[in-house]
């Protein structure tokens, strides 16, 4: 699927399928961090793999709120994975693939300052 909005300066999101994402008409395959700023690889290999530095990591980059993404289906970490970010009151979002995309790229258009972690299987 396609996705298109032009007025919003920053990394967006245009496409998504099964094994990857398109940001700024780049392809990207594998676990990965966006902000409107950065893209970067993130060190997860699976959903069962993820632990509480992953989501260390995503705090320290000091977030508004924090989508996952989790492929396909949604799949739901423990809550006690998150704590660094829900200490903080950093808002977490768990959500498939195609609705992060869409809810990333609204929050940026806000001027909200978003992180999305996408973990491929």
């Amino acid at each position: 699927m396609k996705l298109h909005l032009a007025t919003t300066e920053g990394n967006l999101f245009n496409g998504y399928g099964n094994n990857y994402v398109e940001v700024n008409k780049a392809t990207h395959q594998g676990s990965l961090i966006v902000t409107g700023q950065q893209i970067k690889p993130w060190p997860v290999a699976n959903f069962a793999q993820l632990d509480e530095s992953h989501f260390a990591m995503l705090a320290a980059m000091n977030p508004e709120l924090v989508l996952i993404g989790t492929g396909q289906t949604i799949r739901f970490p423990h809550p006690k994975l998150y704590r660094s970010l829900t200490d903080r009151q950093i808002g977490v979002d768990i959500m498939n693939i195609s609705a992060l995309c869409r809810t990333f790229n609204v929050l940026l258009s806000e001027g909200r300052q978003v992180v999305a972690g996408i973990v491929f299987e």
